[in-house]
């Protein structure tokens, strides 16, 4: 019954979501509280305060024709010029809502714009490890991935074997800062590299390859660290961004696009988005959702909670002879499996019920990927566990 394309799909569902579902049949047997579920980002920080307000204030004082109808589909005009405003105080752009896309969170945007851009057969690379459903997405438009290989002394994207991947049919490269599973966030010379990666194959294909950035993560970073707008390296850049993370809403599903005026048919990629984002079901982002998002564009999430968990988590896993990337940002911790498969590694750890995922669902192998956005006091109770893995494995 089922299409030939979605049996690949159902045959090797997501690593990330059996293991949360395995969380819950565990929870089930030894109680919530004793089992270590680190398997989905799923934040646990609750949204700020002004978020729930806002939430009861547009409901209570604007027309219910604005709270609920219908709209562009690229997203309400005032909502993506303030979207707009936003980005150019914080980043020194000039983006008005003419640039902006309201979408249904970051997942949306990415098939959105990928829609716009592929025809069959085009190819779209990546840099691993990297989140598991770029390939679904890409696959969606008859696209192809190009995975490269992991640089796992940095975490920073191999560009000596990008550059050689590049070749005519290269359409788009997708990169995602900080990174989801590996926490490291691509440095300023990274971007600038890749940018002239790209603007020499470009000039030698006398094509147009677009740097899609998928920046979920951008405001959660630590100790200072900056998160370079990659716009300001590339002119066919597309940022897709979500308000899953920065504000701890990833079930309302809103984010945006930014198409800027520099990228090359810039009016005609955005009226093409607007009408992919119609034709793909989405019809528009979520109308109650973009007028909370006016309304609480300057709120931050309590990113001292993840700094709190990042440093407990790491500091114990590195105690216990484990051997991790210290996260630069987003809330993941990619710890090296102490044997070369990893997956057995995850079934010792389900042992002592602790749920992580295996790094070859980001195309890196021999990692485990651990997301600590989870309570203070789980991460606490984890401990012991995660010490007698160590001991099991004689790292202790």
């Amino acid at each position: 019954m089922i299409s030939e394309r979605m049996k690949p799909l159902v045959m090797n569902n997501s690593a990330i979501r059996t293991m949360f579902e395995e969380g819950n049949r565990l929870a089930k047997i030894y109680g919530r509280d004793k089992v270590f579920d680190f398997s989905l980002g799923n934040p646990n920080v609750p949204a700020p305060e002004a978020v729930n307000q806002a939430i009861m204030d547009v409901i209570t004082e604007e027309d219910s024709n604005m709270v609920h109808g219908y709209m562009s589909n690229a997203g309400y005009e005032d909502v993506r010029e303030t979207v707009a405003q936003s980005l150019n105080e914080r980043f020194g752009t000039s983006f008005t809502a003419g640039n902006i896309l309201m979408t249904v969170g970051a997942a949306s945007g990415l098939n959105v714009i990928l829609k716009t851009l592929l025809n069959p057969g085009d190819q779209v690379i990546t840099f691993a490890p990297y989140f598991l459903e770029y390939g679904g997405y890409v696959r969606n438009y008859d696209g192809e991935l190009v995975v490269i290989s992991p640089n796992t002394e940095t975490f920073q994207p191999n560009l000596k074997e990008f550059e050689e991947k590049i070749n005519e049919k290269t359409k788009a490269v997708i990169i995602n800062t900080p990174n989801n599973p590996s926490g490291v966030v691509y440095s300023r010379e990274t971007l600038e590299n890749i940018s002239d990666i790209l603007e020499k194959k470009q000039k030698e294909f006398g094509t147009s390859i677009v740097l899609i950035s998928d920046e979920p993560y951008r405001e959660l970073a630590y100790d200072g660290v900056e998160v370079p707008f990659v716009t300001k390296f590339y002119a066919n850049t597309v940022i897709g961004y979500s308000f899953s993370k920065s504000l701890s809403l990833p079930g309302e599903r809103i984010g945006y696009l930014v198409i800027p005026d520099e990228l090359t048919d810039s009016k005609e990629v955005f009226t093409a988005a607007s009408i992919a984002n119609r034709v793909l079901g989405c019809v528009n982002a979520p109308s109650l959702m973009q007028r909370v998002i006016k309304r609480c564009i300057h709120e931050k999430v309590n990113l001292e909670a993840y700094d709190r968990n990042r440093n407990l988590l790491y500091s114990s896993l590195c105690e216990y002879g484990f051997s991790c990337i210290k996260p630069q940002g987003a809330f993941y911790l990619f710890m090296k499996s102490p044997v070369e498969n990893e997956k057995e590694f995850c079934e010792v750890c389900k042992k002592y019920n602790i749920l992580v995922v295996p790094g070859s669902s980001f195309a890196c192998p021999s990692y485990v990927r651990i997301a600590y956005c989870v309570s203070y006091e789980q991460i606490e109770r984890s401990l012991p566990a995660f010490k007698k893995v160590a001991e099991e494995y004689g790292l202790v």
